[in-house]
């Protein structure tokens, strides 16, 4: 399968094909599995510029819909983090006499209610109208669209320069990145930065966390990619720093060119990654092989707990549990139920695999004996809230970086 980069337009080769797969944030009711959304899930790495990304090209419509079921503010974490990172805005960017930041992005508000009631100018921008009305709900300003070069004009002409962008695990998954640059360069103001977060490449390789790849994630970002990407359309990349969240995330600043000084953290990770071989083909082709050695370990250790009598369940249902499931062939015979505290996700089916998704309540009353951990960049959230679970002998089944048992 050949390709062209969506950034540079180099060629794209591939590394790992992780097979058929449904749309990672479907969750469809039961009764409406007959007509699932299917693509070939292969990514790869462009020869020119080392941006990795998908292959196929998702259209945005099809992935973010009005019943979008990913709420940030669910995890406890996520929302200290976005209310200290709002925090942090306010004090080190936003300080200026009428300042304004926009958000890409925007979800629920769990960042931008912070930023509301410091009573500072704001714009969430969020095509998902479920999770837009939840932000106003909170007091946030929300415009339900797509952000792209076209919209930045018409943003910038009603608000005025941005000081601040921001969006968080949303950029990547953007596949007209280009236009979204672009747009970033015509509503950043002269000394503004568009600071956004992303699962990072070099993470998801150390870990091997390959159920980061579903169709929602156009690109996986290494810093070489984003100072490579931001270049051509007249942005700079400033700083680079790693991040907790999401088995490890990177959170990249640019800015107008020569409008800040570089920090150190940039050389300093692009050296990181060329001593990991981020940019190299043998790089990511181990990967790949490595994933197809965990499915193998965990279909084998699945079956052989059924085997003996045991029951095996589910937690956790973000949307990297599509990959999980139908890269490996579970089902609803094999895996009877995932839990999962979302309210939208409830009563519906996982995608492809179609997997009932149940309330902590049923997984609290069950007699599982263990438990698939695939909400895995969560378990020490997740493990302290179930402790009840494992004093009732249940044990705790992950996959990332290895199969194990805890």
């Amino acid at each position: 399968m050949d390709a062209s980069c969506r950034i540079c337009s180099g060629p794209v080769k591939a590394f790992v094909d992780l097979g058929r797969q449904p749309r990672g944030n479907a969750f469809p009711r039961a009764g409406q599995v007959a007509d699932e959304f299917r693509y070939q899930l292969v990514v790869g790495m462009c020869d020119t510029c080392t941006m990795v990304q998908l292959m196929a090209d998702i259209p945005q419509e099809v992935r973010y819909h009005d019943e979008y079921p990913y709420h940030a503010s669910n995890s406890v974490v996520h929302s200290r983090h976005f209310e200290g990172l709002a925090r942090h805005f306010l004090d080190k960017e936003l300080t200026g006499p009428d300042p304004f930041i926009a958000e890409i992005g925007s979800n629920d508000g769990v960042m931008l209610a912070t930023i509301a009631a410091a009573g500072v100018r704001h714009l969430g921008i969020e095509p998902s109208t479920q999770v837009a009305e939840m932000s106003r709900a909170r007091g946030v300003r929300v415009l339900s669209q797509f952000f792209d070069e076209s919209s930045a004009g018409p943003i910038r002409a009603e608000h005025g320069p941005a000081d601040v962008m921001f969006g968080a695990n949303v950029i990547a998954h953007i596949s007209h990145l280009a236009s979204v640059l672009k747009g970033a360069k015509k509503l950043l103001g002269p000394g503004g930065v568009f600071v956004f977060e992303e699962p990072y490449l070099g993470s998801v390789i150390e870990q091997t966390a390959f159920d980061i790849l579903y169709d929602e994630h156009s690109f996986v970002f290494s810093v070489r990619a984003i100072q490579a990407a931001a270049e051509p359309y007249g942005l700079e990349l400033v700083d680079a720093e790693p991040v907790a969240l999401h088995g490890g995330s990177m959170r990249y600043t640019l800015g107008q060119p020569g409008a800040r000084p570089v920090g150190p953290g940039v050389p300093a990770l692009l050296a990181a990654e060329a001593a990991q071989g981020l940019g190299e083909h043998a790089t990511l082709e181990a990967f790949a092989r490595r994933a197809e050695r965990i499915r193998d370990e965990l279909t084998a250790l699945v079956g052989s707990l059924r085997a003996e009598g045991r029951t095996v369940v589910g937690y956790g249902a973000p949307a990297k549990i599509t990959t999980v499931t139908n890269y490996c062939g579970f089902g609803p015979d094999v895996i009877p139920f995932v839990c999962d505290s979302t309210p939208s996700k409830q009563g519906r089916v996982v995608a492809g695999s179609h997997i009932p998704v149940v309330t902590p309540a049923v997984f609290a009353e069950s007699d599982a004996d263990y438990a698939i951990l695939f909400a895995w960049n969560h378990a020490e959230e997740i493990m302290a809230k179930e402790r009840a679970f494992a004093a009732r002998g249940g044990r705790w089944l992950l996959y990332v970086p290895e199969v194990h048992i805890v």
